[in-house]
């Protein structure tokens, strides 16, 4: 029997996942939160086989959050399920310790596979998007600024545009404000940005960090 925890804070969504996890005879919800801090204190009491991780939760959220779990013993396996649709998001997740990666527009059939694949020690990314990760393989010249940007640099302009000042920033990831601040100073450059309302521009219309900003 698969045990999933769901990591999700739309009420209405987290009952019809349950809905159609209650149909698999393989596949029992052993836990919900609706809260990363919620999600954390669940995963220290209740053991799982598999984590199905919304991405933009209140509290730590995002890559921050699967980098948590994947770094608990013992860890449970990671299915990001978001709204999120673009390649380096997923790329970031799966990099981040993540197993799989599905959009909450995936059919329900492709999701209960796809929970069964991570679970039992597999990957899985949404086939749209895997397409156009390896479409996009050897095209760097044509790729958006924010693709461009370091891990610690995509970090910390989703911090940003949450609202969060250097000093906090640096609080979170235990680094020095001066430390953000040049790291601040280089994103913004490779964004083309003269402020952090651009920076919450280009995120909003490129439909970045959805439900986090």
């Amino acid at each position: 029997m698969i045990s999933v925890l769901i990591a999700e804070d739309h009420t209405l969504v987290r009952e019809g996942i349950k809905q159609l996890l209650a149909l698999a005879p393989d596949i029992e919800v052993a836990g919900e939160a609706s809260s990363g801090d919620a999600l954390l204190d669940l995963l220290r009491r209740q053991p799982c086989n598999l984590v199905l991780l919304d991405m933009t939760m209140p509290g730590p959220h995002g890559i921050e959050m699967i980098k948590r779990i994947a770094g608990m013993s013992p860890a449970p396996k990671i299915l990001v399920l978001t709204m999120h649709n673009e390649t380096q998001i997923a790329s970031r997740a799966l990099k981040a310790g993540a197993s799989g990666f599905a959009t909450k527009d995936s059919d329900p059939a492709m999701l209960l596979s796809a929970i069964r694949k991570v679970a039992g020690g597999g990957r899985y990314i949404d086939p749209a998007i895997a397409d156009r990760m390896v479409f996009e393989i050897g095209l760097n010249d044509s790729r958006p600024p924010h693709e461009t940007l370091s891990e610690r640099e995509f970090q910390i302009f989703e911090m940003l545009v949450s609202g969060l000042g250097v000093s906090d920033i640096g609080d979170r990831l235990n680094i020095s404000a001066k430390t953000v601040s040049t790291h601040k100073i280089r994103l913004m450059q490779k964004l083309d940005a003269h402020s952090t309302a651009d920076l919450v521009r280009y995120a909003l219309e490129r439909q970045l960090f959805q439900g986090g900003i």
